[in-house]
């Protein structure tokens, strides 16, 4: 019986002119799709991205701008090619790992603690204000308490890589601005990951079973995820910093550029990797404390040469995977909430940032250049939203506000720093001559 209805079934097909496919192939093409899924959204986005940039740097806008509109040419939301969101944003932290890798190499220990009196409490601060700032923002616009938290605490962060290229394009990595901005991101990120482990315990002991939920556990949690990261800064800087030279100095006596490169790589994503898995950090993390490892050995500047169109290349796509989140209908459906979360983004931030810098004795050109890069937010605005959507306390159309606020304030980026004044010349000390002292 099954065998006559199989044979008596009418063979249904999709039509096209002058093709015509069975089921039976269009599962086959379907599941080409999902075989060369890597392929096709590499291709797809890296294109579209190096198209659109260009014409946005011909238009005399920001590439950035372009890389964002390529991912929403690819991305769901609109017709034509649609690209595999999931491996975007897996390859876009590939870019994140090897930026933060690169300016480890780049900024010293030294750098860091230079600067420490100032990024610490700054960073904190900042990050708790503009977290009350959304809060507030959220209550406003008529959402729960618990869903405005989770609103205020993904719009407080900054985005790593936005930032980080944005002081790298003007030659800013070194300068006081550069040192603070560096520091100020590391310490957001240690703040964001004490956010993740927070707010699912804060979730919980809101709910009805959740009520019983003793403080002590979140506290456990807390002081469990410090001593965790803290065991690995100090593995990375005690042990790592005289392994690793060791390494890349056996590869380079090899002679092969290839093996050299890969070193690298493996090296940057390894502990990247070992960094989140193992202890509970941020890839961004791991990375950068494996190119501090490396910084100062003759070999650094070799690595960050080797790795820079990588770095780039993936760079790139985390724009493009910004792009491919977004749904553009939010800003027809909900177009006064979209204009008060970017406000708060970037007039709010960059306001909070700028008192900040001024009220601990900054000068106006790194105070201005620190607050126009936080304004704005990125990939760990999505990892907060993400998990509050996991979690159900926050709805898709808060989170679609929130991707909103990140396009729109990164897109808004570039043309904000270029209003920061250029950096003072540093006046060269005068050299005594022959027979002169220095009064």
């Amino acid at each position: 019986m099954s065998g006559v209805c199989a044979a008596a079934k009418p063979a249904l097909a999709l039509s096209r002119p002058g093709v015509r496919l069975s089921i039976g192939d269009a599962k086959d093409q379907a599941g080409m799709e999902d075989k060369y899924a890597l392929i096709t959204t590499l291709v797809g986005a890296i294109v579209l991205a190096f198209v659109f940039g260009f014409v946005a740097q011909r238009f005399r806008l920001s590439p950035v701008v372009g890389y964002l509109l390529a991912g929403l040419a690819v991305g769901p939301y609109t017709p034509g090619f649609t690209g595999d969101v999931e491996l975007a944003l897996q390859l876009s932290e590939i870019g994140v790992i090897l930026l933060m890798f690169g300016v480890g190499l780049k900024i010293s220990v030294n750098d860091i603690w230079s600067v420490r009196w100032v990024a610490v409490p700054g960073s904190v601060a900042h990050t708790l204000a503009a977290g009350a700032l959304g809060f507030l923002g959220g209550l406003g616009l008529g959402l729960p308490a618990i869903e405005s938290i989770i609103l205020g605490a993904s719009l407080s962060v900054a985005s790593t890589i936005v930032f980080l290229r944005a002081l790298e394009d003007r030659k800013l990595l070194k300068t006081e601005a550069g040192r603070i901005g560096v520091s100020w991101l590391l310490v957001e990120d240690l703040l964001i990951v004490l956010a993740i482990v927070v707010l699912p315990a804060l979730v919980w002991a809101t709910s009805a079973e959740g009520a019983s939920l003793s403080p002590w556990r979140i506290v456990g949690a807390l002081g469990m995820t410090f001593a965790k990261i803290a065991g690995f800064v100090a593995l990375i800087l005690v042990i790592g910093a005289r392994f690793f030279p060791w390494l890349i100095i056996q590869i380079a006596h090899t002679k092969s550029r290839e093996l050299l490169s890969l070193g690298t790589l493996a090296l940057a994503l390894g502990v990247a990797w070992a960094a989140y898995f193992w202890f509970g950090a941020s890839f961004a993390l791991g990375a950068f404390l494996g190119g501090l490892a490396l910084n100062g050995t003759r070999f650094s500047h070799k690595v960050a040469e080797d790795s820079l169109p990588l770095r780039d290349t993936f760079a790139v796509l985390f724009f493009v995977a910004v792009g491919m989140l977004f749904d553009p209908g939010v800003l027809m459906r909900h177009p006064l909430a979209v204009a008060a979360v970017v406000a708060i983004v970037v007039a709010g931030k960059a306001g909070l940032a700028h008192m900040l810098m001024r009220w601990m004795n900054q000068p106006p050109h790194a105070s201005i250049v620190m607050a126009m890069g936080l304004a704005q937010i990125g990939e760990f605005s999505f990892v907060l939203a993400g998990l509050g959507l996991q979690l159900e306390v926050m709805s898709s159309e808060t989170y679609n506000l929130i991707l909103a606020a990140a396009l729109i304030s990164i897109a808004l980026n570039p043309f904000l720093l270029r209003l920061a004044p250029e950096a003072p010349a540093v006046k060269p000390v005068p050299q005594p001559g022959p027979g002169e002292s220095v009064a």
